[in-house]
C-alpha cells in the first residue's frame, strides 16, 4: 500500500472512530459530550500543509476526548485570517488561526500609504500566540531558469512571479523585501500576483523570469521542508538557479519594521541541484487567538497539541518538524496566552523559549 492510500485509510479510520464515540457518548446522555467545546481554526488555501495535517490532529484528539473537537477551515491565506479576526468579534471566544509573528507586528500599520494594498484597515485587536508550527521562509528566497540572475537587486526590471495578496509569505513578504530592502516595485518592474502554482507554470513556460519560492525549517534546522511547488519545478529536467537576501538586507528590515525576522542558511544540497548554500530571511508561523480567548480551552487546546505533535510527527509531512523547543520558541511572558503558558510550565517546556530569539509584537499592546 502506498503512502497516500495508508493515509487516506488512517485518515478515514480515525473520523469513523470519532464519529462512533461522539454518538456513543451522546447516546449515554453525557452532558458534556452533548455540548463539546468546539475550536474553528482558520487556516490556508486548500491543499496547503496545516490544513491536512490539523484536520488529522483533530481526529486524534477527539478520538481520545469527544468534548474537544477542532473545526480547521480552508481560508484565502494568513492575511485574510488577521483581517478576520479584527473585524469579527463573534470568532473570539472560540476561534484560532495560523499566522505569521510578522503579519501580527504589521497589523497596526494596515490603511496606510505603504500597506493598504494588503492591510486595507489597521489591526487594533489584541492577540496572543499559542504555539509555534514552523520557520517560513516563503517569499524570501527566488528560483530562476536564468544564470545570470545572480542577486535579488538583479530582478530589477524583470518579469517576476510572487504569491496572491492574501497570502502573507508567498505575497506580502516578497513585495516588502522588494521594495523596502531592494527599491524594486510595482512602478519599476513588473510583478504579478500569481500565486505558487501558476507561478511555477509561468515560469516553466517562459512567461516570467523568476518566482519566490518557498521552504519550511524548524530551530535544529535540521528538517527541511520542500514545497510541492519546487518538486514540480525540479520534475522539468531545467537547471534551477537559487536567489538568497543578504543579512545586511535582513537586518535593514527589521529595524525599520521591529520585526523579528531570521538570517538562516539553506546548505548546499538541500534543494535539487543546489549547489551553493544560500542566506534568506525566515519568519516563525504560530497559532494565535484573541486575548479573550477563554484561558480553560487554550490550555486544554495547547495541551492536546502537546500530546499527540510525537505522534503526528510520523503521520504527516508538515509536523515532521515538530518539537517542544518549536512550540515555545519565540514565546515570551507577555506575547503568549495564559493558558497556554500555564500548559507549558505543567510540561516543563517553558524554559526551553529562552533559547530562541523573542517574537517582537506591536510594543503597544503589552
Amino acid at each position: 500500500m502506498n503512502n497516500k492510500v495508508l493515509g487516506a485509510s488512517l485518515f478515514i479510520a480515525i473520523i469513523i472512530t470519532t464519529t462512533s464515540i461522539v454518538f456513543s457518548g451522546m447516546n449515554s446522555g453525557n452532558i458534556e459530550l452533548q455540548n463539546p467545546t468546539v475550536i474553528s481554526i482558520l487556516l490556508c488555501p486548500l491543499g496547503c500543509g496545516p490544513l491536512d495535517g490539523d484536520t488529522i490532529l483533530g481526529g486524534l484528539i477527539t478520538g481520545n476526548d469527544p468534548s474537544l473537537i477542532l473545526r480547521p477551515q480552508e481560508t484565502p491565506g494568513y492575511i485574510y485570517n488577521i483581517r478576520e479576526m479584527n473585524i469579527n468579534k463573534k470568532r473570539w471566544p472560540s476561534t484560532v488561526f495560523g499566522v505569521n509573528d510578522d503579519i501580527i507586528g504589521f497589523g497596526p500599520l494596515g490603511g496606510t500609504t505603504e500597506f493598504k494594498e494588503f492591510l486595507p484597515e489597521p489591526i487594533h485587536a489584541k492577540f496572543k500566540l499559542l504555539y509555534g508550527e514552523a520557520y517560513w521562509t516563503q517569499g524570501h528566497w527566488w528560483v530562476t531558469f536564468n544564470p545570470k540572475l545572480k542577486k535579488i537587486s538583479d530582478l530589477k526590471g524583470q518579469r517576476l512571479g510572487i504569491g496572491l495578496r492574501t497570502q502573507s509569505d508567498w505575497g506580502f513578504n516578497a513585495r516588502v523585501d522588494l521594495e523596502f530592502g531592494y527599491g524594486i516595485t510595482m512602478e519599476n518592474t513588473e510583478i504579478f500576483h500569481l500565486g505558487p502554482a501558476k507561478g511555477v507554470e509561468e515560469l516553466l513556460g517562459d512567461k516570467v523570469d523568476a518566482i519566490v519560492m518557498g521552504l519550511g525549517t524548524e530551530p535544529f534546522m535540521k528538517e527541511w521542508l520542500i514545497t510541492g511547488s519546487m518538486n514540480i519545478l525540479n520534475a522539468s529536467g531545467r537547471k534551477l538557479f537559487y536567489i538568497g537576501m543578504e543579512p545586511g538586507v535582513i537586518k535593514k528590515l527589521n529595524q525599520r519594521f521591529n520585526t523579528s525576522y531570521l538570517t538562516i542558511e539553506v546548505p548546499a544540497g538541500t534543494l535539487p541541484n543546489q549547489t551553493k548554500p544560500f542566506i534568506t530571511a525566515a519568519d516563525r508561523g504560530f497559532k494565535a487567538a484573541h486575548e479573550s480567548f477563554p484561558e480553560d480551552i487554550a490550555y486544554k487546546f495547547v495541551k492536546a497539541v502537546a500530546t499527540y505533535g510525537p505522534l503526528m510527527k510520523k503521520m504527516q509531512g508538515l509536523w515532521r518538524i515538530w518539537s517542544p523547543e518549536l512550540m515555545v520558541g519565540g514565546l515570551t511572558e507577555s506575547n503568549t496566552h495564559a493558558g497556554a503558558i500555564k500548559a507549558f510550565k505543567e510540561l516543563g517546556w517553558w524554559d526551553l523559549r529562552k533559547k530562541y530569539k523573542p517574537v517582537l509584537l506591536p510594543k503597544y499592546r503589552f
